[in-house]
Formats: structure tokens, sequence, C-alpha cells
């Protein structure tokens, strides 16, 4: 047995060391090999018949399996249809799912379960039972629906895996897709498109005046963008709309720094007005009510020479 072969004399091995006579075992057994009836059997079947009217008893091989007790001529397949029967869903191993053991569900119209034709993902899992329409996990990435109409890519990596079923198109060298591994679900057209996510098409900035608006301005509309520029020389700053010179004089830069000026001034004035004229006016309001319900420090003293007075006399 140490070589993993279990022969007759590893057997006879056996049933010597528990005590057991060999003669009556063989005798028991007979030979497996010869075409012959069984002695021993055939005694046991004339005891058990007897001399009555009772009709013939016949010995069938029987086995047990996950508590349901099969008789008769047993073949192999009908043995591993047995064992197959007592695993759960989709837990049994792939000898089960053999065309001799059964009949892949799959193959006839997905099983009537939800597909992706263009990656050929399917939520169909065959089983020895019948198939089940179960939302699969592909590349570790999770689908999510009832497996049957619907099954969606969630989580991170979905991009990965038909854009996440998001709309995408390259043109001119430049890709954009509504797909987002930041977003753990859903489709959402990038910024210069409009469109619900699985269909998005591009926003033309200039006709619908979204930028590039300003008097000196001259827009051109790009494939998910614009091209903005200013007339006379001037620079544009997108954040503003606007456009300014690119080279200012120094009167300009004078005018600016006045400008300047007078804003910080303006802050600073604001402040000490609030540090000084504001603040006063706020704690004498606050002091006012205060007092109503407690006594200050200024009312404390002018009732102490009171209390020494009364405690003199």
């Amino acid at each position: 047995m140490k070589d993993n072969k279990y022969t007759r004399r590893c057997a006879e091995d056996v049933v010597r060391s528990l005590g057991l006579p060999m003669d009556m075992i063989d005798k028991c057994m007979g030979d497996p090999e010869a075409d012959a009836e069984n002695d021993v059997l055939k005694t046991e079947q004339i005891v058990q018949v007897g001399h009555g009217t009772r009709g013939d008893v016949t010995i069938l091989p029987t086995l047990v399996i996950n508590n349901v007790q099969y008789r008769g001529k047993l073949e192999s397949t009908a043995v591993l249809k047995a064992i197959c029967a007592g695993f759960k869903e989709s837990t049994e191993p792939h000898v089960c799912l053999t065309p001799d053991m059964e009949t892949d569900e799959c193959l006839d119209n997905n099983g009537g379960c939800w597909r992706d034709e263009k990656t050929n993902i399917t939520a169909c899992k065959d089983t020895y039972r019948g198939r089940i329409c179960q939302c699969p996990v592909v590349g570790g990435v999770q689908y999510q629906g009832d497996g049957y109409t619907d099954c969606k890519a969630v989580g991170p990596g979905r991009c990965a895996i038909d854009n996440g079923g998001c709309w995408k198109e390259t043109r001119h060298g430049k890709t954009f897709s509504a797909c987002s591994d930041s977003d753990l679900s859903g489709c959402k057209c990038p910024p210069g498109f409009k469109g619900d996510g699985f269909h998005c098409q591009d926003v033309d900035e200039c006709s619908e005046k979204l930028a590039c608006s300003c008097p000196h301005c001259s827009c051109k509309n790009t494939w998910g963008g614009f091209d903005c520029s200013c007339n006379g020389g001037l620079l544009y700053i997108k954040g503003e709309d606007t456009c300014i010179a690119k080279n200012m004089s120094a009167f300009g830069w004078l005018v600016t720094a006045l400008v300047l000026s007078c804003l910080a001034g303006a802050g600073v004035a604001g402040y000490v007005f609030y540090k000084y004229r504001l603040r006063r006016y706020m704690d004498s309001e606050i002091m006012a009510i205060m007092a109503q319900y407690m006594p200050l420090d200024s009312q404390h003293n002018e009732n102490q020479p009171l209390r020494e007075e009364a405690a003199q006399a």
C-alpha cells in the first residue's frame, strides 16, 4: 500500500492482520474472473427461498449515496450520476458536466440568460441540475444585474472590459471615453460632449456661446473642444474668457498698480473699521445682554463698598 498499489497479496495481508480466516473469505468471494455460479451465494439464495410458494429472491448489488439507496445493475455512469447529484449547484467537478452526464442548456439560445455579443461574456452557467443565470466575474471585475436581461461591470477595472459598456470614440488621434475608473459605475460624457454616456456627441461651444464670446475673440469649434484666438495681437485668458494685451505700456502698468493699490487700501480700511468700530459696538451690545442675567465686574465693584459697610455695622 505504500506504493499506492492494492494487490491481492496486500488484501490477504490485511485480512490476516485482522484475524479473519482467509479460506472462508476466498470461498465466499469465489473467483471474480470465472463465469460460474458462486456456491456460497447459491446456498444463501436457496435458504432464503425455502420450500414454500413465495417467489424467487434475487440478491442485487446495493449502493448508498447521499442517504439514497440504489439497487440492481449499476453501471459506472449511473453511479457517477448519483454522486454528482450530491453536489450543490456550480460546485460539481468537471466530470459531472460532460455530455455523457448531462445536457449543456447554455448551448441553446444561451439558456435564456444575458450575453454581451461584443465580448461573448455570458451570465449562463451550466450545472448538473440545469443552467443558472448569474452575472459573472471577469478578470476580477464583478458584473451586477438580474442575469437574465442585464449585467453591468462595476468597480475598479471595469473600463478595461469593453470600456464598461460606455461610449468611446477616437478621431484625429484623440480618444474620448464616457467611462471613468474613478466612478465605480455608470457612464458620463466627458467635458466637451453631451449625451447619456452610451451615446455622446460633440458640443459646439462657438455656436452655443458657451466659450470664447468676448468682443475681441475669434472662436473655432473642434472635436471635443474649441480654439479661441484674439484679434489685434491680444492674449486670450480661458479662465476669464477675455483678451488682454501681451505687452502693456508703462502707463498701463501704472494704471494697473493704482487699481491694485486702491483695492488693497479698501481692504485695509475695511479691516480697521471691523477691528475697532464695529467690534467695539458688538462688544457693548453683548455686555448689555449679559448684564441682564449675571453681574459683571463693574457691577461687582460698585456693590462691594455696601457689603463692607454692612459688615462693619
